[in-house]
């Protein structure tokens, strides 16, 4: 007789998401919403995050934050506890993705892509894990989970993507660290890599850049956001003494 596993509910949990004000983190807030969590939803757009709360309803709250700011991250987790009181899911899920050959790039460029990729993940996770560990040891889950998204450039560079490679390896050595540090205290790191995906990254590259990659950009399969946060959600519903610590996704055209 085959037995099937229940996933855990996210009803009266707070999940964080950063950057989603577009592409995957919108489609994960909408996704975990949809699964009971009130959702937080963190980015520097605030009028795209004032109309998703609108859509979400109650269960929303929109904050401007910039996640490269430790004292803006500060602001927004003193805002998340003063209105719910505690911090069941983060979702590191901002990031840039400024690629192009290394003597044609800025060194601002290269600082921004650290700034936010790399340090967004650290300030965020610093100052949300009293809240996580404290959550994980009361209903209604017992257990509290960071999801930090990646890329599969995150495993392999390539010509071109050579500091956002860096920043994404930083993150899987970061997540699988604090992963083994946290296994005991029942909070959950999962490492979420995403192949092409249809969003708005690519529209950060440099206009001269961009468009000589349009063509092959253009050759290449891509998934949709929701496709990819249906991983996260997946990740952050399993049960109680099950940790999915990486999740490889690509669209199933994509070679490499």
């Amino acid at each position: 007789m085959t037995s099937h596993v229940k996933p855990l509910t996210l009803t009266g949990t707070v999940a964080v998401v950063t950057g989603a004000s577009s592409g995957i983190g919108e489609a994960t807030a909408r996704q975990l919403a949809e699964l009971g969590a009130t959702v937080v939803l963190a980015a520097r757009r605030i009028d795209r995050l004032t109309q998703l709360a609108k859509e979400l309803g109650k269960q929303a709250l929109a904050v401007e934050v910039d996640v490269a700011d430790a004292n803006a991250v500060k602001s927004l987790f003193d805002q998340v506890m003063s209105a719910y009181g505690r911090v069941d899911t983060l979702v590191n899920n901002a990031g840039v993705m400024l690629i192009g050959p290394a003597h044609m790039a800025p060194l601002d460029e290269w600082k921004q892509m650290v700034d936010v990729n790399v340090m967004g993940v650290l300030n965020c996770t610093k100052i949300a894990l009293p809240y996580l560990v404290e959550a994980a040891k009361s209903a209604p889950r017992n257990v509290a989970d960071i999801v930090n998204v990646s890329s599969v450039a995150g495993r392999k560079a390539q010509p071109g993507s050579a500091v956002y490679s860096a920043t994404k390896f930083a993150v899987g050595a970061f997540s699988d660290g604090i992963r083994q540090e946290l296994a005991s205290q029942h909070v959950r790191v999962t490492l979420v890599e995403p192949g092409f995906t249809d969003t708005e990254l690519a529209s950060h590259i440099n206009p001269v850049i961009l468009e000589k990659m349009q063509a092959a950009m253009a050759q290449m399969p891509r998934m949709t956001a929701h496709e990819v946060a249906d991983s996260i959600t997946f990740a952050v519903t399993r049960p109680t003494g099950v940790s999915i610590s990486e999740i490889l996704i690509r669209p199933t055209e994509q070679e490499r």
